[in-house]
């Protein structure tokens, strides 16, 4: 596991726990339409760069990103982490993994 990486089971442990923390979503919108994780907020890779102003006052939280299947939230964690994010994690496996171990209802694709 890289060291930015964590895994869907600590993410279902602190949703569960109501820990305080960001789950941000870096996939497109129709992605967020057909399947998402409810606590998370949506916020495209393809829109970051313009929008991480957004975030500004998140910058000490811990934000764990997730997308499909990981890819993009490593690229997004990896961007964060070099602009001052200092607590940044991506969800190993993405959406797809929380669909096969925490989730079954979640669709697919």
């Amino acid at each position: 596991m890289h060291s930015l990486e964590t895994d869907c089971r600590t993410v279902k442990q602190k949703l569960d726990s109501d820990q305080n923390f960001v789950l941000l979503d870096c996939r497109e919108q129709n992605e967020y339409d057909h399947v998402h994780i409810d606590a998370a907020r949506l916020l495209p890779m393809s829109e970051i760069q313009e929008r991480v102003g957004e975030l500004e006052d998140l910058r000490s939280e811990e934000i764990i990103v997730y997308c499909h299947h990981g890819m993009r939230s490593l690229q997004v964690a990896s961007w964060l982490s070099q602009n001052g994010f200092t607590n940044v994690k991506s969800m190993q496996g993405g959406i797809d993994a929380w669909s096969c171990e925490i989730d079954d209802t979640k669709p697919r694709y």
